[in-house]
């Protein structure tokens, strides 16, 4: 089993599943961040000039000016706008998963329906043989 293992490992699976979640990582981070900084500051601004990030229900009762002010108060919250960010933020990077697996397997589909040309020799051999059967 511990060779089978070894296997693994040294064929690059590991290393392809690393590097895939390594990039995956630095890409959430990179559409976070184009949500919070780019998409959501005009569409709270259409919106009334509403900051969703800071867009929260005290659980206490208690009225706070600010998501600071009640995390300074140790208030138990609901951070919906924090949520509204993140869910858009996974639309988008789903939607862009979706674009490369998609071009993915148009490569491969267009890669498998490339016809494979038989060699010379085995041409030649075909013609032999044609031309024997005739005979």
């Amino acid at each position: 089993m511990f060779k089978e293992f070894k296997k693994f490992l040294i064929q690059g699976n590991m290393v392809d599943m690393a590097v895939g979640f390594i990039f995956g990582a630095a890409f959430s981070v990179v559409v976070k961040s184009f949500v919070e900084n780019i998409v959501m500051p005009p569409v709270g601004m259409l919106l009334g000039k509403v900051d969703f990030a800071q867009l929260f229900v005290s659980l206490n009762g208690e009225s706070y000016a600010t998501m600071e002010a009640a995390k300074a108060a140790g208030a138990p919250m609901i951070k919906y706008g924090v949520f509204i960010n993140d869910i858009i933020s996974f639309v988008i990077l789903g939607f862009v998963i979706f674009l490369a697996i998609k071009a993915y397997n148009k490569m491969r589909t267009q890669q498998e329906e490339e016809v494979v040309l038989p060699e010379e020799n085995i041409i030649l051999l075909r013609e032999i043989r044609d031309s024997l059967a005739k005979k």
